[in-house]
């Protein structure tokens, strides 16, 4: 597997500590991230869409419901950490997800607008925290304990990860 592919913006570090002063842009990244999908996947055709991002990958149309489904679900983590101490979330098979066929074949038009709407409402939500909220934690089946600083973290890169993974497959396609 080419790392570079990937991983084009490199793998996320759990270990890192998000300061305060972090905060603001990474929030930004996630305010952003649907209009820099959104340009990314302009033009494209439906061959164009189908093309996996690297040998044995998604496609570009799996990514964009990919996108859409994976911030739905940090997006509800959020909240129930907020709403609860430390809750235990559920994981889900994202591969699988990917595999049904709405993510398959369904247009992108269906997520591109609900990534928007999604992440207005979640910047709205993630701007107006207090500190002791941003320390509050939650309960992953596969990672263990986790901040709400570290998860917004995680989806600054998250956005940004597969954001790279459109880009530069159209720069080594030159489309």
């Amino acid at each position: 597997m080419d790392e570079h592919l990937s991983y084009p913006v490199g793998k996320f570090d759990f270990s890192q500590t998000i300061t305060p002063e972090m905060r603001p842009g990474l929030i930004a990244t996630i305010r952003q991230a649907p209009e820099n999908v959104r340009q990314a996947v302009a033009g494209l055709d439906d061959t164009q869409l189908d093309t996996p991002y690297r040998p044995g990958g998604w496609t570009v149309r799996q990514v964009i419901h990919h996108l859409a489904d994976s911030h739905i679900n940090s997006y509800a983590r959020f909240r129930l950490a907020l709403t609860e101490d430390s809750p235990a979330v559920k994981g889900y098979d994202e591969k699988k997800w990917a595999d049904l066929p709405d993510a398959k074949t369904g247009p992108v038009a269906l997520s591109l607008p609900l990534l928007a709407h999604l992440h207005e409402r979640w910047t709205a939500m993630l701007s107006a925290l207090t500190s002791e909220q941003w320390a509050r934690t939650f309960q992953h089946p596969h990672v263990g304990l986790m901040r709400l600083d570290t998860l917004l973290a995680l989806y600054a890169w998250h956005c940004r990860h597969h954001t790279a993974h459109i880009t530069r497959l159209r720069e080594r396609m030159g489309w």
